[in-house]
């Protein structure tokens, strides 16, 4: 009897690890992937002509199919930024909370992609279930309201995915 080799969680960061912008991160384990974040980045100043940068999001589109939904942290534009990029090819149904999610509704009117969009509020302390990953919403403080880190739950472990986050010694409420 042959044994059952176990299948590898596959993190895969689309951009924001060599600056800052174009946070998106791609979670796979066997055909369920979910994304965190689809943001852009702005030009470096010698990039003249150049509006706005995008991440590489070809493996989205080659892999469609088993993405099961897009997870966000904050609506900052290096966070949510390059949604309607995406949405250009292909729509996925998209959790955020209120602040984040009115923020990317304005995004998408301004591009034409907001009718057929599946955006699902989510609040703090929430767990929602994507295919084999269960993700539970953790509020963190930023310098936008409704900001949030992960926990992710998957078939071989635990991840903390903290989006943007910073320690403030005062908060409010």
């Amino acid at each position: 009897m042959a044994k059952k080799e176990k299948q590898k969680l596959r993190i895969i960061p689309l951009g924001g690890v060599d600056g800052i912008g174009k946070n998106i991160t791609v979670f796979e384990y066997g055909n369920d992937i979910i994304i965190v974040d689809c943001g852009l980045a702005f030009p470096d100043e010698e990039m003249f002509g150049v509006d706005l940068v995008i991440p590489d999001m070809t493996y989205l589109y080659e892999n469609k199919d088993k993405i099961r939904g897009l997870v966000l942290t904050h609506g900052h534009e290096d966070h949510i930024g390059a949604i309607p990029y995406l949405f250009k090819r292909f729509k996925t149904q998209i959790y955020g909370t209120r602040l984040t999610l009115g923020i990317l509704e304005g995004k998408l009117e301004e591009h034409g992609l907001l009718e057929g969009s599946s955006l699902m509020e989510i609040s703090a302390g929430q767990t929602i279930k994507l295919g084999v990953f269960s993700i539970e919403f953790i509020s963190v403080t930023h310098s936008i309201p409704g900001a949030v880190a992960l926990c992710i739950e998957t078939p071989v472990g635990r991840i903390i995915h903290t989006g943007d986050f910073k320690i403030d010694f005062t908060p409010v409420g």
